[in-house]
């Protein structure tokens, strides 16, 4: 059920950025996602049937990997809805928030920021190596691109299925790719790792988080689409590359605090190593360069669609309102928990938005309703063109 049948009208696309904790923010949102897909469809209906590639960095590879791994029936190894109860549950062990760091957290953070990661990254380990096993990149139920970093070559290194299925040096264990790419530098340790084929030959990985090389993976997933095209993967004929008219994107991020205005140049201007890497509890220099990476995709992307007239193909459900403790990655406090699970469920019901290229906040696009109505439209078309490929009637 999990793979599509070629003859596509659509290549259809999932994009899920990158963030810590607030990945609740998008998994409520694919909850809702699959749970129209499931009106539609039926309740065996998952988000891995409908998309042709699913790409995520971070916390949003983890997500991507929960949505695509195959359990022992070669189904989903989450369903959408359960997401969020992943990260209430586990959450809290991988960013441990004890009684004791809480009141020298600051002081700790401060000597942390020159001394080593934050967290020591084997609750995490453990946790994915327990939930993957053996399970390697090309047994995914969908296709899936997964960025990390390459330290040691200071280049990106981009997990993808269809690769994976060609060539062996390039086919990791699932759990290696989740370990690497939530890596965020400061926040958790870098992971390396060994891939050897029959032959003799191997290849190392000295991995950290994908949110440096690309936070918000949407544009990757394009392009590598449009390769997939260009070389004639029969399971995308007769689609053209670029021709966004026939791409489907849903680009979900995982919330900012761009109203927050935490920070000025005045401030920033007196700023030596240490206050980049840690400043009133968190590191501006690696939330600036994941931020920004973020909203350049964004703005790309729809440039690229609106130039070419297929603006209504592509939507990003992204909240710019974030404060406090909820704008952090780690603070995995049952509050601030719960907190994000709501954040997540009103986003929905806000309207549909495009980012103001001079301002860099998210503003309304009148007649484009909520971002729930936003996805039941997409839902929709996602199920015909998943009807159209198995031959069956279209939906009315």
């Amino acid at each position: 059920m999990a793979r599509i049948s070629p003859a596509c009208n659509l290549v259809t696309m999932l994009s899920i950025d990158g963030g810590g904790i607030r990945g609740i923010i998008p998994g409520t949102t694919l909850a809702f996602l699959e749970s129209k897909f499931q009106e539609h469809d039926g309740e065996n209906a998952r988000i891995a049937d409908y998309f042709d590639l699913i790409a995520g960095t971070s916390t949003g590879g983890l997500v991507t990997t929960m949505l695509t791994a195959p359990n022992e029936n070669n189904r989903p190894l989450f369903t959408a809805k359960d997401i969020n109860n992943f990260y209430l549950e586990n959450s809290p062990l991988i960013f441990p928030q004890t009684a004791k760091s809480m009141v020298w957290g600051p002081i700790r953070s401060f000597f942390g920021a020159i001394a080593g990661p934050k967290y020591n990254g084997k609750f995490l380990r453990s946790k994915v190596q327990e939930l993957l096993g053996e399970t390697r990149l090309h047994q995914t139920l969908t296709n899936v691109l997964i960025p990390a970093f390459d330290i040691k070559l200071l280049q990106p290194t981009m997990f993808t299925t269809h690769e994976a299925k060609i060539n062996v040096l390039k086919n990791p264990l699932l759990s290696d790719i989740c370990i690497s790419t939530s890596a965020a530098p400061t926040y958790l340790p870098a992971h390396y790792f060994q891939i050897k084929d029959d032959n003799g030959n191997s290849r190392d990985f000295d991995l950290i988080d994908g949110g440096v090389a690309a936070n918000n993976p949407s544009q990757l997933a394009l392009s590598h689409i449009s390769m997939e095209l260009k070389m004639k993967n029969p399971k995308f004929y007769p689609i053209k590359p670029m021709d966004c008219s026939k791409y489907l994107v849903i680009s979900l991020g995982t919330g900012i605090a761009q109203h927050e205005e935490k920070f000025n140049a005045t401030l920033a201007a007196k700023w030596g190593m240490v206050q980049w890497l840690y400043n009133q509890g968190s590191p501006p220099l690696i939330d600036s360069f994941m931020q920004a990476s973020s909203d350049v995709v964004d703005i790309n992307m729809s440039i690229l669609f609106q130039s070419l007239n297929s603006e209504k193909n592509y939507l990003r459900i992204q909240d710019d309102t974030l404060t406090g403790d909820a704008a952090s990655v780690d603070i995995a406090t049952t509050d601030n928990l719960l907190n994000l699970v709501k954040i997540g469920n009103e986003l929905l019901k806000k309207p549909v938005t495009k980012m103001n290229l001079e301002t860099g906040k998210h503003e309304e696009l009148t007649g484009e309703g909520t971002n729930e109505e936003a996805l039941s439209r997409f839902a929709k078309i996602l199920c015909n063109e998943r009807r159209k490929r198995q031959g069956k009637s279209l939906l009315s």
